[in-house]
């Protein structure tokens, strides 16, 4: 079943959030800085429909990178010279880590930009429909250590979520999907766009996690 501008019905109310989410809707730690950063950044909330149901497109990085090293992430990453506004960015950033087909992809909206402290970066979340599914995987060992696409009902699914605690004290939202820990800016964006397009399914808040190990000891390691 189709619903607005061709997206399948049951995409549209992330459609409609373009129009009614604000930042503050959005952010789970700290208030949205107002100012403009000296970087900006924008990564591709892909949403695609396969045999298995709707899903998003996730990737992992590489264990030995510098920053994040090993954290589950939308593709994405920082704006260059020759980018036209955020849905540039964010589609030719999935090109270059995913060897996703831009051809494919229908972008129909951006949400609020967000600060993130780290680095300084202002990230502009672009809503994309993957009307034309290709074959993906990491183009850069380097830099993606491992492509995915996550089932939404995974994601909803109460028995995959938790509270994670961070080493710094910090509290939020965390997904264990089939073998993926997501926690930090990306299970917060996701956990907060799915409260806000009433995709929530009530869950355990005071379900308590750690992170892993091998994401504690690497930033450990490059703090």
């Amino acid at each position: 079943m189709s619903g607005v501008n061709g997206l399948p019905a049951w995409l549209v109310p992330v459609a409609e959030a373009v129009d009614t989410i604000r930042p503050e809707d959005l952010s789970i730690r700290r208030p949205p800085r107002e100012e403009a950063s000296g970087r900006k950044a924008a990564v591709l909330i892909l949403f695609g429909e396969d045999r298995d149901g709707p899903d998003v497109l996730l990737t992992e990085r590489s264990h030995d990178m510098r920053s994040h090293a090993a954290q589950v992430s939308f593709p994405g990453g920082i704006e260059e010279s020759g980018d036209d506004g955020p849905a540039d960015t964010a589609v030719r950033e999935a090109m270059e880590e995913t060897g996703l087909d831009p051809a494919g992809v229908e972008v129909f909206g951006t949400l609020p930009t967000l600060w993130m402290p780290f680095g300084d970066v202002s990230v502009t979340p672009v809503l994309a429909w993957w009307r034309e599914p290709c074959e993906v995987s990491a183009v850069d060992p380097a830099e993606v250590h491992a492509v995915r696409r996550v089932p939404i009902g995974d994601l909803t699914d109460p028995a995959n979520r938790y509270t994670v605690r961070h080493p710094s004290g910090f509290m939020g939202p965390a997904f264990v999907v089939d073998g993926l820990f997501v926690w930090g800016f990306t299970a917060g964006l996701i956990s907060q766009l799915f409260l806000h397009v009433d995709w929530e399914k009530t869950w355990d808040k005071e379900r308590y996690t750690e992170l892993p190990d091998h994401i504690v000891e690497r930033i450990g390691r490059y703090r």
